[in-house]
């Protein structure tokens, strides 16, 4: 990986006393409510398994495994949810085609496999143990969408117009073919290396399993040139592009040796804009067909105030309402102004916005939507290996495709959402309590130093920063009166507790 990917921070552990990361990730597994095994009950379904899928369906499954389908995602990962596919049309618009791993084949309603899915909500990632949502027999075999295998998927097809506008299409079975599982990285590195006068033709340094594949060079310039157009419309919109740090914890021999933050590139754009025209492709054939489903939202939010005092510190004005367009605007502006520091600023917004919900929906009762993304039709139905919110969607679609009852009472999809809301938020709590874990460990030859750092969290819990190397959250325990979300702020380490994840902070003056 080139160094310009991410940044890392690295600090000695030599004689240190060992930490056992396994252990705390489990116990926090615990705290919040998750099982972080699977119950032998699931584990005699799972074997009963044989691996051999019943392809003959009635109706017959289309046969797609001719189309150069190929998926995007970590180098490690191997839970992979979706495959892509464009081609142009004669209209000049792109044809997507995005295929998502049909999981309730191997994951019946109500099965242990199913209740221990339900319970959990969802994968978790620690960092140092992934705790999957499925067996990994099921996630990283039979219901992922491996290379080289055939496989049952639920097919969701839209186009995207010259504008980069959406018109949705259709929604199918299929049996398709995953002919190369590209990374996030250097197939990122690639693209960005085609400027603007060649970025139709493919100059630059290519991936390995791009130049060996025929077409497949040209498919995935195709899909970059789709998910280009799909962005610009968002944006247009109103939509909020938002680059927060995320940091992935490193972890050899039990250490943590290594903090990496993972930039956005055209690679995760192409995923990204691919996955939202394809939750709301999905939305509307539900609706359509006159289908219950629950719907991904982020509400208007409270803290508008405060956003706009944030703005107004950089010498911009927002609306007196809040206005996703307005934000839109002042966010790309300072995007391309200072782009080393939009992180930051783009961190703000996120804490401010609130946090992302599920809710269930009835046709013809109204819709809250999406703020962040500035749309009214969004669910999250493209990660059923990793949500159980996308499994029940699969299931609505199937009963929609089979003219058969919805497969959930009105009550039983109200409380799928709350629960899933609530898997959702712990499971955040849980990723960051490890990243804060981590960052201990990092810290422990530290105490007593300060840091610049930026203020992450305000509210009646307390105060939160974020440092900037290494990019470390922790609570500020003295001298945090007057701090709020955004400000940059010089702070000294005063108290580590690494089993605990505590990280405390003496706050300084304003830098």
């Amino acid at each position: 990986m080139t160094e310009n990917l991410h940044t890392t921070y690295k600090y000695s552990m030599k004689n240190l006393p060992f930490i056992d990361l396994q252990a705390i990730a489990h116990q926090a597994m615990g705290n919040y409510g998750f099982y972080s095994d699977f119950p032998n009950s699931v584990l005699r379904e799972i074997h009963k398994l044989d691996g051999k899928a019943e392809f003959d369906q009635d109706p017959p499954l289309k046969d797609l495994r001719h189309l150069l389908w190929s998926s995007i995602d970590n180098i490690d990962s191997k839970d992979l949810d979706q495959l892509e596919f464009c081609e142009r049309t004669s209209n000049q618009e792109i044809r997507v085609l995005v295929a998502i791993a049909d999981v309730d084949v191997y994951v019946p309603k109500s099965s242990s496999t199913d209740r221990h899915a339900a319970h959990n909500g969802t994968s978790v990632y620690t960092g140092v143990e992934i705790f999957p949502m499925l067996p990994e027999r099921l996630s990283a075999d039979l219901s992922s969408l491996i290379e080289g295998q055939d496989r049952m998927a639920i097919v969701i097809e839209f186009f995207v117009l010259k504008d980069g506008s959406v018109r949705s299409d259709n929604v199918f079975r299929a049996v398709v073919h995953n002919k190369a599982k590209l990374v996030y990285e250097p197939l990122g590195e690639w693209l960005e290396s085609l400027n603007n006068e060649s970025r139709l033709s493919g100059q630059g340094s290519m991936p390995e399993a791009v130049e060996k594949i025929p077409g497949l060079k040209e498919q995935i310039i195709l899909q970059n040139e789709a998910a280009q157009k799909l962005h610009d419309y968002r944006m247009e919109k109103g939509a909020l592009e938002l680059e927060t740090i995320e940091a992935s914890t490193i972890v050899k021999d039990g250490e943590v040796v290594d903090l990496v933050l993972k930039k956005k590139n055209p690679a995760r754009y192409i995923i990204e804009n691919f996955m939202i025209a394809a939750n709301g492709t999905m939305v509307k054939f539900l609706e359509k067909k006159g289908s219950p489903y629950i719907q991904r939202v982020v509400r208007t939010p409270e803290r508008w105030e405060r956003i706009r005092q944030v703005v107004q510190n950089l010498g911009k004005d927002l609306p007196p309402y809040p206005d996703s367009q307005a934000l839109s605007d002042f966010l790309a502006q300072e995007r391309q102004a200072a782009p080393a520091i939009f992180p930051d600023l783009s961190l703000t917004i996120v804490k401010l916005l609130g946090p992302g919900e599920y809710v269930f929906t009835e046709l013809g009762k109204g819709k809250i939507g999406h703020f962040g993304l500035a749309v009214q039709d969004y669910t999250h139905s493209t990660a059923p290996n990793r949500r159980y919110v996308d499994l029940v969607i699969q299931r609505l679609l199937k009963a929609v495709l089979y003219n058969q009852p919805a497969p959930y009472t009105k009550t039983e999809l109200n409380d799928i959402a709350q629960w899933c809301t609530d898997r959702d938020q712990a499971s955040k709590k849980v990723e960051r309590f490890m990243r804060k874990v981590a960052g201990a460990m990092l810290l422990r030859e530290r105490l007593g130093e300060t840091f610049d750092a930026i203020v992450t969290g305000a509210s009646e819990k307390g105060i939160y920063v974020r440092l900037e190397a290494p990019p470390v959250e922790g609570r500020v325990v003295r001298g945090e009166r007057g701090m709020d979300i955004g400000e940059k702020v010089r702070v000294r380490l005063m108290r580590l507790e690494i089993e605990k994840g505590y990280i405390d902070f003496e706050g300084l003056k304003p830098r």
